[in-house]
Protein backbone atom coordinates (compact mmCIF):
# COMPACT_ATOMS: atom_id res chain seq x y z
CA UNK A 1 0.00 0.00 0.00
CA UNK A 2 1.23 3.22 -0.44
CA UNK A 3 -1.23 5.80 -0.04
CA UNK A 4 0.63 8.26 2.88
CA UNK A 5 -2.80 8.11 4.97
CA UNK A 6 -2.76 5.05 5.19
CA UNK A 7 0.58 4.46 5.84
CA UNK A 8 0.73 7.35 8.80
CA UNK A 9 -1.91 5.31 10.36
CA UNK A 10 -4.57 8.01 10.18
CA UNK A 11 -6.96 5.84 8.68
CA UNK A 12 -7.81 2.21 8.98
CA UNK A 13 -10.39 1.53 6.08
CA UNK A 14 -11.12 -1.88 3.88
CA UNK A 15 -11.75 -2.07 0.33
CA UNK A 16 -15.03 -3.97 -0.29
CA UNK A 17 -15.60 -4.92 -3.56
CA UNK A 18 -19.38 -7.07 -3.90
CA UNK A 19 -19.00 -9.01 -7.04
CA UNK A 20 -21.22 -11.32 -9.29
CA UNK A 21 -19.49 -13.28 -12.18
CA UNK A 22 -16.55 -10.51 -12.66
CA UNK A 23 -13.84 -13.07 -12.85
CA UNK A 24 -12.71 -11.69 -16.40
CA UNK A 25 -12.43 -8.17 -15.34
CA UNK A 26 -12.21 -7.71 -11.24
CA UNK A 27 -8.70 -8.97 -10.91
CA UNK A 28 -7.14 -5.33 -12.27
CA UNK A 29 -9.59 -3.52 -9.68
CA UNK A 30 -8.41 -6.02 -6.42
CA UNK A 31 -4.97 -5.15 -7.79
CA UNK A 32 -5.11 -1.54 -7.61
CA UNK A 33 -7.05 -1.28 -4.73
CA UNK A 34 -4.26 -3.54 -2.87
CA UNK A 35 -1.85 -0.04 -3.84
CA UNK A 36 -4.06 1.48 -1.24
CA UNK A 37 -6.23 -0.42 1.48
CA UNK A 38 -6.75 -4.34 2.00
CA UNK A 39 -9.52 -5.54 -0.01
CA UNK A 40 -12.59 -8.22 0.63
CA UNK A 41 -14.21 -9.16 -1.96
CA UNK A 42 -17.78 -10.57 -1.18
CA UNK A 43 -18.93 -12.89 -3.91
CA UNK A 44 -22.26 -13.35 -4.35
CA UNK A 45 -23.18 -16.63 -5.31
CA UNK A 46 -21.36 -16.69 -8.78
CA UNK A 47 -20.92 -19.32 -11.19
CA UNK A 48 -17.58 -18.58 -12.32
CA UNK A 49 -14.63 -18.16 -10.75
CA UNK A 50 -15.04 -14.68 -9.11
CA UNK A 51 -14.18 -16.39 -5.46
CA UNK A 52 -10.90 -17.85 -7.46
CA UNK A 53 -9.53 -15.08 -9.27
CA UNK A 54 -9.82 -12.62 -6.06
CA UNK A 55 -8.24 -15.09 -3.55
CA UNK A 56 -5.31 -15.52 -6.19
CA UNK A 57 -4.86 -11.62 -6.41
CA UNK A 58 -4.53 -11.29 -2.50
CA UNK A 59 -7.90 -10.35 -1.45
CA UNK A 60 -10.23 -12.10 0.99
CA UNK A 61 -12.81 -13.73 0.10
CA UNK A 62 -16.74 -14.32 1.46
CA UNK A 63 -19.09 -16.09 -0.47
CA UNK A 64 -22.57 -16.11 0.03
CA UNK A 65 -25.11 -18.65 -2.14
CA UNK A 66 -26.92 -18.60 -3.45
CA UNK A 67 -27.02 -14.91 -5.67
CA UNK A 68 -28.69 -12.51 -2.52
CA UNK A 69 -28.26 -9.16 -4.36
CA UNK A 70 -25.61 -6.27 -3.83
CA UNK A 71 -27.31 -4.76 -0.93
CA UNK A 72 -27.13 -8.18 0.99
CA UNK A 73 -23.57 -8.26 0.02
CA UNK A 74 -22.50 -5.02 1.28
CA UNK A 75 -24.13 -5.62 4.89
CA UNK A 76 -22.25 -9.13 4.70
CA UNK A 77 -18.66 -7.16 4.32
CA UNK A 78 -20.04 -3.88 6.49
CA UNK A 79 -20.17 -6.91 9.40
CA UNK A 80 -16.80 -8.45 8.60
CA UNK A 81 -15.26 -4.51 8.60
CA UNK A 82 -16.93 -3.85 12.11
CA UNK A 83 -15.47 -7.12 13.84
CA UNK A 84 -12.27 -6.52 12.22
CA UNK A 85 -12.26 -2.95 14.06
CA UNK A 86 -12.01 -0.39 10.41
CA UNK A 87 -12.85 2.55 10.83
CA UNK A 88 -15.43 1.91 7.76
CA UNK A 89 -15.17 0.50 4.25
CA UNK A 90 -14.40 1.99 0.77
CA UNK A 91 -16.82 0.44 -1.64
CA UNK A 92 -15.94 -0.04 -5.39
CA UNK A 93 -17.51 -2.28 -8.43
CA UNK A 94 -16.03 -5.17 -9.60
CA UNK A 95 -16.48 -4.46 -13.01
CA UNK A 96 -13.90 -1.49 -13.38
CA UNK A 97 -16.43 1.65 -13.83
CA UNK A 98 -14.08 3.00 -10.40
CA UNK A 99 -10.56 3.70 -11.01
CA UNK A 100 -8.75 2.45 -7.47
CA UNK A 101 -6.48 5.19 -8.05
CA UNK A 102 -8.74 7.78 -6.99
CA UNK A 103 -9.01 5.88 -3.64
CA UNK A 104 -6.80 8.44 -1.71
CA UNK A 105 -9.04 11.30 -3.01
CA UNK A 106 -12.04 9.66 -0.92
CA UNK A 107 -9.56 8.76 1.96
CA UNK A 108 -8.12 12.17 2.08
CA UNK A 109 -12.24 13.51 2.34
CA UNK A 110 -12.66 11.90 5.09
CA UNK A 111 -9.93 13.17 6.96
CA UNK A 112 -10.49 16.52 6.16
CA UNK A 113 -14.35 16.50 6.87
CA UNK A 114 -14.78 13.74 9.22
CA UNK A 115 -17.97 12.89 6.51
CA UNK A 116 -19.80 9.46 7.38
CA UNK A 117 -20.45 9.28 3.70
CA UNK A 118 -18.27 10.42 0.75
CA UNK A 119 -19.75 9.62 -2.78
CA UNK A 120 -18.09 9.75 -5.73
CA UNK A 121 -19.61 11.97 -8.45
CA UNK A 122 -20.01 11.17 -12.05
CA UNK A 123 -19.83 13.25 -14.71
CA UNK A 124 -23.34 12.17 -16.38
CA UNK A 125 -22.42 14.09 -19.38
CA UNK A 126 -19.75 10.97 -20.05
CA UNK A 127 -22.75 8.53 -19.36
CA UNK A 128 -24.17 6.63 -22.35
CA UNK A 129 -27.65 8.91 -23.27
CA UNK A 130 -29.86 6.17 -21.98
CA UNK A 131 -28.38 5.78 -18.73
CA UNK A 132 -28.00 9.54 -18.54
CA UNK A 133 -31.75 9.83 -18.83
CA UNK A 134 -32.14 7.05 -16.30
CA UNK A 135 -29.44 8.53 -14.18
CA UNK A 136 -30.57 12.19 -14.24
CA UNK A 137 -34.73 11.65 -13.77
CA UNK A 138 -33.25 9.93 -10.36
CA UNK A 139 -30.89 12.04 -9.05
CA UNK A 140 -33.96 14.78 -9.82
CA UNK A 141 -36.89 12.51 -8.24
CA UNK A 142 -34.06 11.68 -5.25
CA UNK A 143 -33.10 15.45 -4.22
CA UNK A 144 -36.61 16.01 -4.06
CA UNK A 145 -37.21 13.08 -1.29
CA UNK A 146 -34.39 14.03 0.55
CA UNK A 147 -35.01 17.67 0.11
CA UNK A 148 -31.80 18.58 -1.05
CA UNK A 149 -29.25 18.46 -3.84
CA UNK A 150 -27.91 14.87 -4.28
CA UNK A 151 -25.42 14.93 -7.18
CA UNK A 152 -25.03 11.03 -8.26
CA UNK A 153 -27.63 8.59 -6.28
CA UNK A 154 -26.49 5.63 -7.53
CA UNK A 155 -22.68 5.54 -7.83
CA UNK A 156 -21.60 2.69 -5.79
CA UNK A 157 -17.88 4.15 -5.33
CA UNK A 158 -18.24 5.14 -1.63
CA UNK A 159 -16.65 5.65 1.84
CA UNK A 160 -18.86 4.79 4.67
CA UNK A 161 -17.60 5.73 8.09
CA UNK A 162 -18.23 3.16 11.10
CA UNK A 163 -21.14 4.44 12.47
CA UNK A 164 -22.95 4.95 9.61
CA UNK A 165 -21.80 0.76 8.51
CA UNK A 166 -23.69 0.09 12.11
CA UNK A 167 -26.95 2.06 11.09
CA UNK A 168 -27.36 0.41 8.21
CA UNK A 169 -27.36 -3.10 9.67
CA UNK A 170 -30.66 -3.95 9.81
CA UNK A 171 -31.31 -2.89 6.23
CA UNK A 172 -34.05 -4.88 4.57
CA UNK A 173 -32.78 -3.77 1.22
CA UNK A 174 -31.09 -6.59 -1.11
CA UNK A 175 -30.52 -5.35 -3.79
CA UNK A 176 -29.34 -1.62 -5.66
CA UNK A 177 -31.79 0.25 -3.88
CA UNK A 178 -30.01 -0.16 -0.41
CA UNK A 179 -27.43 2.31 -2.26
CA UNK A 180 -29.98 4.68 -1.91
CA UNK A 181 -31.50 4.07 1.50
CA UNK A 182 -27.99 4.66 2.63
CA UNK A 183 -27.73 8.24 1.70
CA UNK A 184 -31.21 8.71 3.23
CA UNK A 185 -30.30 7.11 6.67
CA UNK A 186 -26.67 9.42 6.61
CA UNK A 187 -29.20 12.43 6.09
CA UNK A 188 -31.41 11.10 8.74
CA UNK A 189 -29.38 10.76 11.37
CA UNK A 190 -27.92 14.23 10.71
CA UNK A 191 -24.72 12.97 9.86
CA UNK A 192 -21.88 14.38 7.36
CA UNK A 193 -22.62 13.57 3.30
CA UNK A 194 -19.69 14.71 1.00
CA UNK A 195 -19.07 14.72 -2.33
CA UNK A 196 -15.57 13.44 -4.90
CA UNK A 197 -15.34 14.02 -8.35
CA UNK A 198 -14.27 10.89 -9.74
CA UNK A 199 -13.58 9.47 -13.71
CA UNK A 200 -16.69 8.14 -15.35
CA UNK A 201 -15.73 4.96 -16.84
CA UNK A 202 -18.38 3.20 -19.15
CA UNK A 203 -16.50 -0.05 -21.40
CA UNK A 204 -18.49 -3.60 -22.02
CA UNK A 205 -19.49 -4.12 -18.66
CA UNK A 206 -23.34 -5.64 -18.40
CA UNK A 207 -25.81 -4.59 -15.81
CA UNK A 208 -27.43 -6.89 -13.72
CA UNK A 209 -30.21 -5.20 -12.83
CA UNK A 210 -33.33 -5.82 -13.67
CA UNK A 211 -34.78 -2.33 -15.16
CA UNK A 212 -38.61 -2.69 -14.18
CA UNK A 213 -37.66 -3.94 -11.05
CA UNK A 214 -35.33 -1.78 -10.80
CA UNK A 215 -37.73 1.20 -11.17
CA UNK A 216 -40.50 0.25 -9.32
CA UNK A 217 -38.21 -0.65 -6.17
CA UNK A 218 -36.33 3.03 -7.05
CA UNK A 219 -39.86 4.48 -7.09
CA UNK A 220 -40.79 2.28 -3.63
CA UNK A 221 -37.53 3.75 -2.06
CA UNK A 222 -38.19 7.09 -2.99
CA UNK A 223 -41.32 7.62 -1.93
CA UNK A 224 -40.47 6.19 1.42
CA UNK A 225 -37.81 8.38 1.80
CA UNK A 226 -40.28 11.26 1.20
CA UNK A 227 -42.60 10.25 4.25
CA UNK A 228 -39.56 9.28 6.62
CA UNK A 229 -37.63 12.63 5.61
CA UNK A 230 -40.96 14.60 6.59
CA UNK A 231 -41.72 12.92 9.70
Amino acid sequence: MNTAISQQGLVRFLALIPAYNEARRIIPVIHGALEHLPVLVVDDGSSDNTAAAAESEGALVLRQDPNQGKGVALRAGFKSALHGGYQGVLTLDADGQHDPSEIPAFLEKYVSTQADLVIGARDFSQIPPLRRLANSLGRITFSWAVGQDIPDNQSGYRLISRRLLQELLDSQEGGFEFEVEMIKVCIKRGYRLEWVPIRTIYADESSHISPLNHVRNFLRVVLQTRRDMRA
